[in-house]
């Protein structure tokens, strides 16, 4: 009876370690420019098709790390979300972005460097292929940001609903960008980068964040 379970286990194990390898090199150089060999190389795979083998394509393999990491972050997020609403008190604009940011921004790393990887991941993705980033999500495992943007549009009155969506988008490209440059800056160890590592660069990226939606519209003329 041990051999089929020593078996899933080894299959488990290979497809954990080729999203490692995968999330790795589509972070630093991007889904389009890492090929299924160079994956099971660095994943320590002999068989050079073993992409395939666990995961079909390419294409399948990074829409499974994708929603691996977005149903990390929309835990955390509706966690933080039901504390608010926990506590009785309506949330602030503040609050709410920095709810859409912590989760991502505090990811706790898998790797045995405790680099993080899903921050540029998720921005290549996004930027490049957002098709294949929406059928990986389908809508399901981004509830807890939608959820975040619903309790926002009433704190932003003075806009139109033109103008908050606007704002929305603006907001999530920023963050996006912003959250995986400071990945890449925490990951680099040749320098010291101290706004990068300074323990007020999140607090400022919530602050900045919360200006984009709070920020007043220019009168006309």
């Amino acid at each position: 009876m041990s051999a089929p379970k020593t078996i899933v286990a080894a299959e488990l194990d290979a497809r954990m370690k080729l999203k490692r390898a995968a999330r790795r090199l589509f972070a630093r150089r991007g889904f389009r420019n890492v090929t299924v060999r160079e994956i099971a190389t660095a994943a320590g795979q002999k068989n050079h098709a073993a992409v395939g083998y666990y995961f079909g394509t390419k294409e399948n393999l990074a829409k499974e790390i994708l929603v691996d990491g977005a149903i990390v972050i929309e835990t955390r997020r509706i966690a933080v979300l039901d504390a608010l609403k926990a506590r009785g008190v309506a949330p602030t604009v503040r609050e709410l972005v920095a709810a859409i940011v912590q989760p991502s921004a505090e990811l706790a790393s898998d790797e045995p460097d405790g680099e993080q990887y899903f921050n540029r991941f998720l921005e290549d993705l996004g930027a490049n292929h957002p098709a294949m980033a929406m059928e990986a999500l389908e809508g399901r495992w981004n509830v807890g940001y939608q959820r975040c943007l619903t309790l926002l549009r009433p704190l932003m009155p003075d806009l139109s609903l033109a103008e908050k969506n606007r704002r929305f988008v603006f907001l999530g490209a920023y963050l996006g960008a912003i959250l995986a440059l400071r990945e890449t800056m925490l990951a680099d160890r040749a320098r010291a980068h101290p706004i990068w590592r300074s323990e007020g660069t999140l607090d400022d990226i919530i602050e900045t964040a919360t200006a984009i939606l709070t920020a007043p519209r220019r009168a006309a003329g």
